[in-house]
């Protein structure tokens, strides 16, 4: 094949790499090293500036001319089972199983492929995520149930947006609005319902507070662009749920009149193990994991709340999280040199369950109402600390243990 047709080649499979990538979930500076691995391999000159809206790449030919590349992305939700597939068909490419030509092929077949859990079982997922974060706060039985409810309503939403794009631009909002009137509405008639926390509960799947750790974790790498960029679109993301969610509640006191609330006794707390397992369960549907991979990414769930909770207990909330969010970055990169994967199978997933998204949303609703949803002392400074002890977690960790991949 001629050096030119060669180059071209190259130059569309990096493309097409950097684009499924984006589309997977990955963050920015783990897709710019691991194109520049690909490139290296392919004994191709580039250089490659990733962000959540956008894609930039420039090569370089033998004749020392510039081939520059970009286009405008949205940002992605997680597929961790592409993700693995697509680092799986790298290494079949480097150790030369695969031509450029079938990897190509593969690459767009992988890009394709539906949901493996199909509709039915993402429906009861949302729901289920709901009520396992509920459970986790320490609530009560009744405020389980409903939140498992409206999490079922969301869903119904999200299945909507996918078929609409006027709904899509107005999902998190609205989502929030309806549950805040649905909540409103069963708190008329259940005293016993802690209507703000049903509320949130129920939209805890679009909460970002795995895309807040991850654009600190992207500044902290000086990816200063897209960490930036991470950071604002999960804050305008927290403020567009707070507006649907105040609104809803407006509303819905007008309309029904809410009884006083009476406190249930709180679960025991054997249960938050339980709601480990249902949240790292279902959050396994829902970023869609391969089956032979979910035990894997379960049990990082575990190991990251269980050392968390352990380290607490003497160290504080704070250097609690920068200890769970150590053995989870150990974990998921002694889990990527022994499975030949990306750690971030297992890293996301745990993560989810350690990052304080939720006392972001609590704290805005104490500010700006002057209402507390839950007791929490401090709960500003605390919810940094904590941000700043994940970041740092994962960071120490990458040092004592190094990840056998760039993804």
């Amino acid at each position: 094949m001629p050096n030119a047709e060669t180059f071209k080649q190259k130059r569309r499979f990096i493309i097409r790499l950097g684009k499924a990538l984006h589309k997977f979930g990955t963050n920015s500076f783990r897709s710019e090293a691991h194109l520049q691995h690909v490139a290296d391999f392919l004994e191709l000159k580039a250089w490659f500036i990733i962000t959540p809206t956008s894609l930039t790449f420039t090569f370089l030919d033998d004749d020392d001319q510039e081939h520059n590349f970009l286009v405008r992305v949205k940002p992605s939700e997680l597929d961790l089972g592409s993700l693995a597939r697509t680092d799986e068909l790298v290494d079949e490419l480097i150790s030369g199983k695969r031509t450029l030509d079938e990897a190509l092929e593969r690459l767009e077949e992988i890009a394709e492929m539906p949901n493996p859990y199909g509709k039915l079982i993402s429906f009861f997922a949302f729901g289920a995520s709901s009520g396992a974060f509920a459970m986790l706060m320490h609530t009560s039985w009744n405020d389980v149930f409903w939140s498992t409810i409206l999490g079922l309503i969301v869903a119904l939403f999200i299945f909507w947006a996918e078929r609409s794009k006027r709904v899509t631009e107005m999902l998190e909002p609205l989502s929030s609005l309806v549950c805040a009137l649905a909540a409103s509405a069963i708190a008329s008639v259940d005293p016993k319902v802690n209507a703000p926390l049903v509320v949130l509960s129920a939209i805890i799947v679009f909460i970002p507070g795995l895309s807040l750790t991850l654009g600190l974790s992207e500044l902290s790498a000086r990816h200063l662009i897209s960490g930036t960029a991470r950071i604002m679109d999960a804050i305008m993301t927290l403020f567009k749920l707070y507006f649907g969610a105040f609104l809803g509640m407006a509303l819905g006191s007008f309309v029904w009149q809410p009884l006083p609330f009476e406190a249930s006794e709180p679960l025991n707390d054997w249960t938050a193990w339980l709601a480990v397992f249902i949240l790292s369960s279902t959050l396994s549907v829902l970023f869609r994991l391969r089956g032979k991979d979910a035990p894997w990414a379960i049990l990082g769930g575990f190991v990251a709340f269980g050392t968390s909770l352990w380290a607490s207990t003497y160290l504080g909330l704070a250097l609690g999280a920068f200890a769970g969010a150590f053995a989870l970055g150990v974990y998921s990169n002694l889990f990527s040199r022994v499975m030949n994967l990306p750690s971030s199978i297992v890293l996301l997933l745990g993560l989810v369950v350690l990052v304080p998204g939720s006392k972001v949303f609590i704290g805005l609703n104490t500010a700006i109402s002057g209402k507390e949803m839950l007791h929490v002392p401090d709960i500003g400074s605390q919810t940094f600390l904590i941000f700043m002890s994940l970041v740092a977690g994962l960071i120490f960790s990458n040092v004592a243990v190094r990840s056998r991949k760039s993804l």
